[in-house]
């Protein structure tokens, strides 16, 4: 019976989406996928997809995520220049690990970033009690909190970036679900193992990177012996 109402809602929900839904959702997706690759067309297919959603908030009157959807635009910019950028010895960036102190900052952002993604969802919904008392925009504003730190640390090649995504996304399917969005609620699903599987591909790429590093300085010092 639930199976059969998720699909009846899935069926309903794919038939009111837009071609340029689709296309948003489409690029979304390629986006992630080459996250994972750690390929530089994660930001070209993710600008696409975010300023289509730009439009399609703009026009649905949703200006709190059309917002967002301009700072994801900026960042992907962002992260765009900081991954074609080499150093003096023409090395595009590395995938690290973060920090102690950069993980903890990250962390402490995501309250910050709440308060202020919080405030703007009551400016632009106060006047939509229903929606304001209900828990959607507390949920939607830890989750989005949690995407911008995550987007932040992908532009910074940090394998942390994953974590952050798998767990919006855990939160996300679920929300979007009992709103109804099950097309929106599937996508987040691919999201989330496209997330896992572009944790583990970062490991491997960064476990490999090091041992390739390290590999360069036992020969150097070889080579400088001789």
């Amino acid at each position: 019976m639930i199976l059969s109402t998720f699909f009846e809602l899935f069926y309903d929900n794919l038939m009111e989406t837009t071609w340029l839904e689709l296309i948003a959702v489409l690029f979304g997706i390629l986006s992630v996928w080459f996250a994972r690759q750690a390929n530089l067309l994660v930001y070209p297919t993710g600008i696409v997809s975010t300023v289509i959603y730009v439009y399609i908030c703009f026009n649905i009157q949703l200006y709190a995520d059309m917002g967002i959807n301009i700072f994801y635009t900026s960042m992907s910019i962002y992260g765009w220049y900081v991954w074609t950028r080499k150093d003096d010895m023409q090395r595009h960036r590395p995938i690290r690990w973060n920090t102690k102190t950069q993980q903890a900052i990250g962390i402490a952002m995501i309250p910050v970033l709440y308060v202020v993604i919080f405030g703007l969802i009551y400016v632009f919904k106060q006047d939509d009690p229903e929606y304001m008392q209900s828990y959607i925009p507390y949920v939607d504003s830890f989750t989005t909190s949690v995407f911008l730190i995550g987007m932040f640390y992908m532009a910074r090649k940090k394998i942390e970036n994953w974590i952050y995504w798998i767990a919006g996304n855990i939160i996300s399917i679920p929300l979007y679900f009992v709103k109804g969005l099950v097309f929106t609620s599937f996508q987040f699903t691919v999201f989330l193992v496209l997330a896992v599987f572009g944790l583990l591909e970062w490991i491997k790429m960064y476990n490999e990177g090091r041992a390739r590093e390290q590999k360069f300085v036992k020969d150097l010092v070889k080579s400088s012996a001789d």
